[in-house]
């Protein structure tokens, strides 16, 4: 059996007004505080569109290769949920803002194009909170009305692989747009999943399920693969695929009947009569155009060719776009793309995995960065306290060079302290000697060691190397 996806992903966008009126649009505060009567659909109000919510609706739509419709129009979509205290939603139906447009995604090693079928713009519900204890349902209107693009893909997946590889790669683009912070845990970013099976070789489309609101990938994956099972194992059986929507468990693993599948003849769609058709002359667009951000993959080659890291390198840097702004401003100031590129992709990626933050909660300042590997290139102090330095500016915003100094970390350079050192270290471990003469190379990582911790971290690796190794062959010599 083959499994056909489509995937409906809604992004709430960053702007910091909602989509009608200018109630905050900012994540949290206490319930029902940032809304007003626009938002809250009280008689006699009329909305107003925020111009920012076209714009980065075009933004989306190009970066996606789609077709801007300069000429576009909001429908009213009726439903009776109590998460939408007007009894409607402002969206569009007839004449979305943009169409056909096209992503890349490459799975396994292969490339495949997901046909974009429409993005079009509409207004955010509320959240029901559902208490068991009181056994009742609270409703939070502060999401009503925060602006969203709902970007609709044609059924061109065929895995949970593509599907993820789709959301990642379109998470990446939104990020770099500047439209959305796609933060999953908050729903900025959630998906639908429509999902059928056929037997492989039809062209007929199975009876399809949606599973709603989906905001993990790892939850997306689960769904998918469970979701495919339960059809095939109903086909199989003798029993049909009913169209309806589904719940998704993910701590149990399961699905479960919400309602029958609606269609969009049960919203009764009709035109906005309270916002007239949006047109985007030719000024605007090429405004747009000319401002649209450098997206990931345009800036991982210009890495590679420009600043002569490697493509492994440049991957890591551009999985986030917090990351690859810190890389560049660092660079600007240090002008050592690869020194910063080491120290980023290495000590900095495993501080923020230890620390179990995300690269979007990283708050750490380019200029104390490109100072601490200004003084490493100066040769001020060696990398091991390089390592300490960073971890206090991940930790605590310290100034490098300050603390570097307070804590009498510059780096000893003073040859005949070393080798009075190194004298003291050989007299004291004659067996390592042995070991060395016998060919045992971890014996001479010791006796580096040893002098190095008796220097207090502070000397210089290469001269200990060399003053050791010359001490070594004179003994040697004997």
């Amino acid at each position: 059996m083959e499994t056909v996806i489509g995937l409906e992903v809604h992004v709430e966008l960053s702007t910091k007004s909602k989509i009608f009126c200018g109630c905050a649009t900012e994540f949290g505060g206490a319930p029902n505080t940032h809304v007003c009567p626009v938002c809250t659909g009280m008689p006699g109000t009329l909305p107003v569109l925020n111009r920012s919510v076209v714009d980065y609706a075009v933004r989306t739509g190009l970066a996606l290769n789609c077709n801007i419709n300069t000429f576009n129009k909001f429908d009213r979509k009726n439903y009776f949920y109590p998460d939408l205290p007007k009894a409607y939603q402002v969206s569009q139906l007839y004449l979305p803002i943009c169409q056909n447009g096209h992503m890349i995604i490459n799975v396994n090693g292969e490339t495949k194009e997901i046909g974009i079928h429409e993005i079009h713009m509409e207004e955010d519900a509320g959240k029901l909170i559902h208490d068991a204890q009181e056994d009742c349902t609270l409703i939070d209107y502060n999401r009503c009305g925060v602006p969203l693009i709902e970007i609709v893909s044609e059924p061109d997946f065929r895995s949970a692989e593509e599907v993820i590889a789709y959301l990642e790669k379109l998470r990446e683009t939104l990020l770099y747009l500047g439209v959305s912070d796609c933060k999953l845990q908050e729903g900025s970013m959630r998906a639908d999943i429509n999902l059928s099976v056929r037997p492989k070789g039809s062209s007929e489309f199975g009876t399809r399920t949606e599973m709603k609101n989906m905001n993990s990938f790892r939850a997306i994956h689960r769904a998918i693969t469970s979701e495919r099972e339960r059809q095939i194992g109903l086909i199989k059986s003798g029993g049909r695929v009913i169209q309806e929507t589904r719940r998704w468990d993910d701590n149990e693993g399961i699905s479960s009947s919400m309602r029958s599948k609606e269609n969009a003849q049960d919203y009764r769609y009709f035109p906005e009569p309270d916002l007239l058709p949006i047109e985007i002359d030719d000024k605007e667009m090429k405004h747009i155009k000319y401002t649209m951000p450098e997206l990931a993959e345009t800036k991982r080659e210009r890495f590679v060719k420009e600043m002569g890291i490697t493509e492994y390198d440049s991957a890591l840097l551009t999985t986030e776009k917090k990351i690859s702004d810190l890389f560049e401003q660092t660079c600007k100031i240090c002008n050592n793309p690869k020194e910063t590129a080491n120290i980023i992709t290495g000590e900095l990626m495993r501080l923020i995995n230890d620390s179990e933050i995300s690269a979007e909660q990283l708050n750490i300042d380019s200029e104390k960065l490109a100072a601490l590997i200004l003084l490493t290139q100066k040769g001020m102090i060696n990398r091991n306290v390089s390592k300490t330095v960073l971890k206090e500016i991940f930790e605590n915003n310290i100034d490098p060079e300050l603390y570097v100094r307070e804590h009498s970390l510059i780096m000893i350079k003073d040859d005949s302290l070393v080798e009075s050192i190194a004298d003291q270290v050989l007299a004291n471990n004659e067996k390592s000697i042995e070991d060395y003469r016998n060919g045992k190379e971890k014996a001479f990582g010791f006796l580096v060691g040893q002098v190095m911790k008796e220097l207090k971290g502070k000397g210089n690796p290469q001269a200990v190397n060399q003053i050791l190794k010359e001490k070594l062959n004179s003994l040697e010599n004997k």
